[in-house]
């Protein structure tokens, strides 16, 4: 497993910099994430998405569906691709702490 530094902890993530360990995740590591993706600050809409896919994702173990997470945000796929650079599974779902979406996210 490849390891990265990020808000001043080493992490493990997989090839891709998906962390590996949900439960060292936390907002600095959000911040970091989006800061490499050129998003400086994030806002009450970013925390609304990140927030979402962690809670269904630490209630059922795995991320929503694309389609369930503007259901339930109320975000249409364009705003969260303004929102997440890399869009809802390669920005969100990395941002949130979250191992990468499999299947049809």
């Amino acid at each position: 497993m490849a390891k990265m530094e990020l808000a001043g902890m080493t992490l493990e993530v997989d090839e891709h910099g998906f962390m590996q360990e949900t439960d060292r995740w936390n907002e600095d590591i959000a911040r970091a994430y989006g800061a490499l993706e050129g998003v400086n600050e994030l806002t009450e809409d970013h925390w609304k998405a990140i927030n979402y896919l962690r809670s269904y994702y630490l209630e059922n173990g795995i991320c929503p569906m694309v389609r369930r997470l503007t259901r339930e945000t109320g975000f249409s796929l364009k705003k969260l691709y303004d929102l997440f650079p890399e869009g809802p599974t390669n920005s969100a779902c990395k941002w949130a702490g979250l191992p990468k979406a499999t299947g049809c996210f």
